[in-house]
Order: structure tokens, then sequence, then C-alpha cells
């Protein structure tokens, strides 16, 4: 395998990861406005309220996707530091 077919492979994992990343980070702004909006309600009312079961569960998909990109970042990074410096 040479280095250039590595670099193309290194790049193009980096430009999905940022993708990922990207688009993740967009969702938890989403939700964090969401949440946002829910405790203003949630100081309006009186009577305290269950949480959504649709939010919860988005909560937790955010939640896994997460850790599934610190995994990626992770091997990533450890594949990294595996390969050999181009002289």
């Amino acid at each position: 395998m040479n280095s250039q077919s590595v670099s193309f492979r290194i790049t193009r994992t980096t430009e999905d990861l940022a993708q990922t990343v990207t688009a993740l980070s967009h969702r938890l702004v989403k939700l964090e406005q969401r949440l946002a909006a829910l405790e203003l309600q949630l100081d309006g009312m009186a009577t305290p309220l269950e949480p959504d079961a649709d939010e919860l569960r988005s909560l937790e998909t955010v939640e896994s996707l997460l850790a599934d990109c610190r995994s990626l970042l992770a091997e990533s990074g450890d594949a990294d530091a595996e390969l050999p410096m181009a002289a």
C-alpha cells in the first residue's frame, strides 16, 4: 500500500468524521433549544411535567451517536499513531 493510498483513506475518514460531528452538533443544538423551551414551560407550570418519551428517546439516540463518534475518533487516533511517518 503506498502512502498516497493511506493519505487518501485518512483524509476520507477525517472528512466523514467531520461531517458526522457537524451533523451531531446541529442536532445537539436543536435538542438543547428544545430542552430550554421545555424548562421554560416547566417553570411556568404549577404541577410537575413528566418527561416526554420521544424527547428521552431522542436524547438517548444523540448520546449513543456521540459515544460512537468518540469511539471512532479514538480508533482513528490509534490507527494514525501506528502509521509510519512519511519521509
